[in-house]
């Protein structure tokens, strides 16, 4: 009984963990990176639709994105888009094509995302808790219940607390990937 809500608590962490590294990949680096443009929603045909649905988008160097529409008449649409999702980007319309620069980050600028990144972690560490806190009042239950020993608790906690450890490990390790990328000039 125990070893399948841990395995459910597992599960949990992992869809948690997966979210937060699709978070950290939406945070802007001063690199091109196609993870910015899945916030950015555009009116198509009266529905919020984003940007990565509506065009093809690329990355010819590190310093550039283009977005090129599949429907010319969303390129003003998508262009105002970018521009109001204030991610500091300016995009050149060519008429066919939108071409925007990726503007290097000052260092200020650069410690301000630092601290938002880190304020994510301080987020997901305390969903990371909320998690261990429900499944160690459920083990307890289960033992006040008479339905574990005592001795399976103890074991369960023990195993819970592992677990709990591995996926912080793992979440302060993905920020400090992100927070190495963001402060490299």
């Amino acid at each position: 009984m125990v070893k399948g809500v841990l395995k459910e608590l597992d599960r949990k962490m992992k869809a948690s963990l997966e979210h937060f590294r699709k978070e950290l990949g939406r945070v802007r680096t001063g690199r091109a990176n196609l993870g910015i443009f899945e916030d950015i929603k555009v009116d198509y045909y009266g529905v919020p639709t984003p940007v990565n649905q509506m065009a093809k988008i690329g990355i010819p160097d590190p310093t550039l994105i283009t977005v090129q529409p599949y429907d010319h008449t969303l390129l003003e649409p998508i262009d105002k888009g970018i521009r109001a999702s204030g991610l500091g980007l300016n995009p050149i319309n060519d008429g066919k094509v939108l071409k925007i620069p990726v503007p290097p980050l000052d260092e200020e600028r650069r410690r301000d995302i630092v601290k938002s990144v880190k304020k994510l972690l301080e987020d997901e560490k305390t969903t990371l808790r909320n998690f261990r806190r429900e499944t160690k009042d459920f083990i307890e239950e289960l033992e006040k219940e008479k339905e574990i020993s005592e001795d399976d608790k103890f074991k369960g906690l023990e195993e819970l607390q592992k677990i709990t450890d591995e996926f912080t490990t793992k979440t302060e390790e993905a920020v400090a990937a992100k927070e190495k990328e963001i402060m490299q000039v």
